[in-house]
């Protein structure tokens, strides 16, 4: 039976991609038989030819060739051709993959619920290319110790580490990773807590949900900050329950306007999202004395606290917790970068374990190795060293950012009085902030729009945020300026 050849048109080479020569070859290679597009036997270009092709060195071509035999994907069929292996890893079905049509299931009618509710957030995924990227939560790569991530990420795959993550960990977490929280994070921020008390989570989002769950249903009474973040508003809207939103002030969330039956606090007392108000100690101690005698639980997402560069962030409200009324939730996400997605949830060991319980019926645990690399990171003093760095550049974009919103007239409604990472701006009396966002990305400029964080007002939204995290110290006045223009010819 003839063999059948290759074309060496089906490669190509993304000389602009930061994926590897070498790379982009396997790839090729194995999505193609793994498609089926490239049966057993068929033979591929020599390395001579291919390396002809694609102009590039004929010693790329060999080493991803032999890798891909190596793998079993290739045969050696001489010196410089290879052929895909009769038994590849992948043994594509012989039979026709039938494509359903457009018209083939109703979905409105069998999906029973949608989970759409909250305000979209759009931040557009290629941010990086435009030249003035006011976004919140973004990294700067520069100052995060990439190396060092790495060299930790290699520890985690040491054979005694990688035979212990490598297993089913169950519903447990990684030990060193909850010892360091207990040890070194939670301690700063004057909480003291147990193994037993403590579950890591896939973000602070993550351990949001499972509170909800855990603590609402339809008939039940929720609380939550008025503007607060629309994830948070939208957990909630599906949870069922009766949710009350208390306009915040300069202080946070009143504890003087609660209504008097309610089960659940949802709140940011150190640093309000997204204003960055936060709340004094006459505050706390009335909302906590408020738990006590009407019988609450108070959830308390604490972000951000790491960006202390102008004064040293308050006391978490945790840490005045007497009767384990307050459930506490961090994340590692906004320290050090975004797609990480680890948080934990800090609350009475009881609730711990429905909380571990719950969260094993939806992912079990967050990926072993990524758990273990933090923990590395964390321990070895990488993590602090960070922060520092982050701190520093901050403040100094702070400085520049704020001096930049004043000359231009800009209003600044709000930011962290201990750092943080960005402004929150109120426009004047008729501004649409969904409008003024669109039209800024063609001035190149990325603000967030306000309206997201107020889920029960449907008029056009003044306020809009400017994070300084994601923009280089010299491109923010020209970029304030460009905003400044914008909001002049709205």
């Amino acid at each position: 039976m003839a063999r059948i050849s290759v074309s060496e048109t089906i490669f190509f080479i993304d000389r602009a991609s930061r994926t590897s020569l070498q790379a982009q070859i396997r790839e090729t290679v194995v999505s193609a038989v793994l498609s089926g597009r490239l049966p057993p036997g068929a033979l591929l270009p020599s390395t001579r030819k291919l390396a002809s092709y694609l102009n590039i060195s004929r010693l790329t071509v060999t080493l991803a060739y032999q890798e891909l035999a190596t793998q079993g994907y290739l045969d050696a069929a001489d010196r410089s051709s290879y052929r895909v292996a009769d038994k590849p890893p992948f043994n594509v079905l012989d039979a026709d993959v039938a494509k359903p049509g457009a018209d083939a299931v109703d979905w409105s009618s069998k999906l029973r619920s949608t989970f759409r509710v909250a305000k979209q957030m759009r931040k557009p995924l290629d941010w990086r290319r435009y030249p003035y990227p006011f976004l919140y939560g973004q990294m700067d790569p520069s100052l995060f110790d990439l190396t060092a991530w790495r060299d930790c990420a290699r520890r985690a795959l040491a054979r005694e580490d990688f035979e212990l993550m490598a297993g089913d960990f169950a519903a447990s977490d990684d030990v060193q990773l909850v010892n360091y929280i207990c040890s070194r994070t939670l301690p700063g921020r004057g909480i003291r807590a147990n193994p037993d008390e403590i579950l890591v989570t896939v973000g602070a989002q993550n351990a949001l949900w499972i509170v909800i769950q855990l603590l609402l249903r339809r008939g039940s009474h929720a609380v939550c900050e008025n503007p607060c973040h629309p994830d948070m508003s939208a957990s909630l809207q599906l949870s069922g329950a009766k949710v009350t939103v208390l306009d915040v002030d300069e202080g946070g969330l009143p504890p003087a306007a609660l209504p008097h039956e309610i089960d659940a606090v949802f709140v940011t007392p150190s640093h309000h999202s997204p204003t960055g108000a936060t709340m004094p100690m006459d505050r706390r101690v009335a909302l906590l004395e408020a738990a006590s005698s009407r019988d609450f639980v108070i959830i308390e997402d604490d972000y951000e606290f790491e960006m202390s560069f102008l004064a040293p962030p308050s006391p978490a409200l945790k840490a005045f917790d007497r009767n384990g009324r307050v459930f506490y939730i961090g994340s590692f996400s906004k320290s050090l970068f975004p797609g990480l997605r680890l948080g934990y949830l800090v609350a009475p060991a009881p609730v711990i374990r429905e909380a571990r319980a719950l969260r094993a019926l939806m992912l079990r645990h967050p990926p072993g190795h990524l758990q273990r690399t933090a923990a590395y990171f964390l321990a070895l003093g990488h993590y602090d060293a960070v922060l520092h760095r982050m701190r520093e550049e901050y403040h100094l974009r702070h400085r520049v950012m704020a001096d930049a919103l004043n000359a231009n007239g800009l209003k600044i409604a709000g930011s962290a009085a201990f750092g943080g990472t960005s402004f929150w701006i109120e426009g004047p009396d008729g501004l649409d902030a969904d409008r003024l966002m669109a039209d800024l990305r063609e001035d190149g400029v990325l603000i967030e729009s306000g309206s997201p964080f107020f889920p029960n007002d449907e008029e056009s939204c003044r306020f809009f945020r400017m994070g300084y995290s994601s923009i280089g110290r010299d491109r923010i006045a020209e970029g304030v300026k460009l905003t400044a223009n914008r909001m002049a010819q709205s």
